[in-house]
């Protein structure tokens, strides 16, 4: 019987996965090193002392890259340390930005590190927070491709993780005071946009049965 139900659960999950959209694999580095660079932030900002980064995602918070191609985006993301030029974010710590995923203008998704590996996207809730990129930004607008694509990927993760809530970058802040709300730095906020209003409007209305909670109110 307990082989049974083994084989029953590995039909069911490859049923599940054949019905989610096509991920490409493009792996960033995640070496020793950026693991323990996440796990020291998360230490620091989070108050978490744990021996694995990783995560129970509990969010996806969709962003734009407001980088202009595919490559140049992968790019930022690829190595382990933050640029020098990122001034706004480099007093919180050397880790570099990145995100569990990247959606290009045609649509095309990629994943670049594990869905439960925890990713520095957004202030405060990292720890429990899938991203979303989508390359494009004020002076390359998101495609109905992307839109789509963001569509099926948030599905996909609802059906693996216990998601609660589905938020543009620029909502973020609503969250302090929230109980997943982490972060110790008092100061360190930043003011975002992406990926937009209408991107986000746009995705909620085709999530209206996936029995979301709404975003905390200011």
């Amino acid at each position: 019987m307990k082989t049974r139900a083994i084989m029953v659960s590995a039909i069911i999950g490859a049923i599940v996965a054949s019905c989610g959209p096509k991920i490409i694999d493009e792996p960033i580095v995640f070496n020793n090193e950026r693991s323990e660079l996440t796990l020291d932030y998360m230490q620091e900002h989070y108050n978490l002392d744990v021996e694995e980064p990783t995560i129970i995602p509990k969010m996806v918070v969709v962003h734009w890259t407001a980088i202009p191609s595919f490559q140049k985006s992968l790019d930022a993301f690829y190595d382990v340390y933050l640029p020098n030029f990122r001034t706004a974010i480099s007093g919180a710590g050397n880790l570099n930005v990145s995100s569990q995923f990247l959606v290009d203008q045609d649509g095309t998704i990629y994943r670049l590190m594990p869905e439960t590996t925890m990713a520095r996207h957004v202030i405060g809730l990292n720890h429990c927070a899938i991203g979303i990129e989508n390359v494009g930004g004020p002076d390359l607008p998101l495609t109905d491709a992307q839109l789509k694509s963001n569509i099926k990927l948030i599905k996909y993760l609802k059906k693996k993780y216990p998601i609660d809530y589905v938020i543009g970058h620029y909502e973020y802040q609503l969250f302090e005071g929230h109980e997943l709300w982490l972060e110790q730095d008092e100061g360190y906020r930043t003011v975002k946009t992406d990926p937009n209003v209408e991107f986000m409007t746009s995705i909620r209305e085709a999530l209206t049965n996936l029995d979301l909670k709404p975003l905390p109110e200011k």
